[in-house]
Formats: structure tokens, C-alpha cells, sequence
């Protein structure tokens, strides 16, 4: 398998905008893209390769050399990247761990990183909470639609990773563009919608109960991690020319959040995400971008 450009399954949630289309040149039929998933192989969403007529959950399953000899511990593939568009403020969530989900959800937890790619004018992120709560509290301000009181929020600006650990009460807040790097799961229980309802004019359903048992709910303490054991993580910048490798351990995903770069003759532009078969070897990018390097 060659170097190609991965083809995204997209999401058209009520939250998101048009950036990925007109910013990152993302073509979607859907007139709202809230996210992209770039690199997935997940029932509700998997991503395909240019010019091939397989998919990577295809790929994951029967030439799994290709993804690399360390997605062997893992029976689905490991991770999710997504971009991530918020014209509007999403829920108040929670992801459970792997423990809880596997159990009750036959599905793997999420614990996720944001990469901030854009960000308006005083945009921001709510991460965790500013003190410590009781379950009880906990409850009340749900009830009592008052858990923005409680929740910290980071003004962001781009370039800033953050980690986001399974269990962690958190939302994207409008205005931001996100580069998300998460296990592979779509399993999320809401605690506050904003009175938002859905495409049927009903309120969008909350998940408090289970939401309640999974949830951290100590003050938040920054988390500077941009790895686990799902995904590994860096951010940089091209100028001129950087030589990588993509040895047999893992495949390489190069995400362009700015620019453009030329890689083995083939032009790649903003929006991009590049995938490199693990056992490649040494590969160049050539050009001037902002970018974002992945791995298991």
C-alpha cells in the first residue's frame, strides 16, 4: 500500500458549522459539517483511502501488517481522528472508562486529547470542575440546569493540547475548531443540552444516571499527556523539508491543520490527513504546514 489521502466519514450534529468545508476544504454533500472523521473503523462511521477500493475497517481486519505489529493487544482499531467544527456550544459529557463501558455498553470507554487547530475570540473549553463536588451537588445542578456553575472553563488558543481522560466532565465551546484524537467509540452520555432540542422538536435525551456514576468529580488538575496506550501524539511544523519513518510498530498519520506539503510527488492541502502504512520506512514531507503527527 502507498502513501494516500484518507476519505472521511462526516456528521452533520446540530452544533456544528461550514469551516471544514470552506476553511478545510472538506467536500460533503451535507450542508453542515460538525466533524470529520478522518482515520475511523467504526460502525457509525469508518474512513476510506483515495484511490482504493477498501476501507480501514477492511484494512484492520485482514492486512492488519499494514496498521502495525502494535495494534496486535487490540481486537478493534484502536482510535478515532476526527476535525471537529463547534459553531455552537456542544453538551455537557462524559465518557465512561473502558471497565464501565465493556461491561454495561459492549464498547470500549473514550478517553480523548484536543488539539485547538482554531479558535474565535474568547472561545473556550470546559475541562473538568473548578472545586470539588458531592454526588449530591452533583445532581442538584443538573437538576436545577445550573452545572455551567461548576464546571472550569480554559479560554484556548491554537496550537494547546488537551488531555481529556475517561470520566472527565467536559465540553467544546463554540467558536473552536478541534483536532481530536480519541478511542475508538462513540459512546457518550449527555448531562446538559442548553434546552437544545433534536430534529423532531423534542428535547435532546440525557443520560444523568449513568452519567452520574462515571463521572470524576474532583477538581480539575491539568493533564499534560499527549499519549496513552491507544494513540500517541505531536504536534509541529514543516518548513522546507522533515523526514519521518514509519517503522513496523505502527502506521503514521499526518494531519495538515495549515498549509500545504508534497509527499512522494503527491500534493496534500489544509484538511488533509495522510495515511502511511506501517513498515513504509523513511518518507518526506517537503512545503511549509502545521501539522499533526499520529501513531498507536
Amino acid at each position: 500500500m502507498k502513501i494516500t489521502k484518507t476519505t472521511p466519514a462526516f456528521k452533520d450534529y446540530i452544533w456544528g458549522g461550514t469551516k471544514l468545508k470552506t476553511v478545510f476544504h472538506k467536500e460533503s454533500p451535507l450542508a453542515i459539517v460538525a466533524e470529520s472523521w478522518e482515520l475511523a473503523a467504526h460502525k457509525d462511521g469508518t474512513s476510506g483511502f483515495a484511490g482504493e477500493t477498501f476501507d480501514l475497517a477492511y484494512l484492520f481486519e485482514h492486512d492488519r501488517a499494514l496498521i502495525g505489529t502494535d495494534a496486535a493487544r487490540f481486537e478493534r482499531f484502536p482510535m478515532i481522528i476526527k476535525l471537529i467544527d463547534a459553531k455552537d456550544n456542544l453538551s455537557v459529557q462524559v465518557h465512561p472508562s473502558d471497565a464501565y463501558a465493556l461491561a454495561k455498553e459492549n464498547s470500549y470507554g473514550k478517553t480523548e486529547m484536543w488539539y485547538v487547530a482554531e479558535a474565535e475570540e474568547g472561545a473556550g473549553l470546559y475541562v473538568g470542575f473548578n472545586r470539588d463536588l458531592t454526588e449530591d451537588e452533583f445532581r442538584t445542578l443538573i437538576a436545577e440546569n445550573r452545572l455551567q456553575e461548576a464546571l472550569n472553563f480554559i479560554p484556548v488558543k491554537p496550537g494547546e493540547w488537551y488531555f481529556i481522560e475517561a470520566g472527565t466532565v467536559h465540553a467544546i465551546g463554540k467558536g473552536v475548531v478541534i483536532a481530536e484524537i480519541q478511542q475508538n467509540s462513540n459512546l457518550t452520555y449527555r448531562l446538559y443540552d442548553y434546552g437544545r432540542v433534536g430534529a423532531d422538536g423534542k428535547p435532546r435525551e440525557l443520560h444523568v444516571e449513568k452519567g452520574v456514576k462515571v463521572s470524576k468529580l474532583t477538581k480539575y488538575v491539568p493533564d499534560k499527556r499527549t499519549s496513552c496506550e491507544y494513540f500517541s501524539c505531536e504536534s509541529g511544523a514543516v518548513a522546507g523539508e522533515k523526514t519521518l519513518v514509519a517503522d513496523e510498530k505502527s502506521f503514521v498519520a499526518v494531519i495538515l491543520l495549515d498549509g500545504a506539503l508534497e509527499v512522494e510527488g503527491k500534493t496534500y492541502a489544509k484538511g488533509d490527513t495522510i495515511f502511511v502504512p506501517a513498515g513504509y520506512g523513511a518518507f518526506t514531507l517537503r512545503g511549509e504546514a502545521k501539522v499533526i503527527f499520529v501513531k498507536i
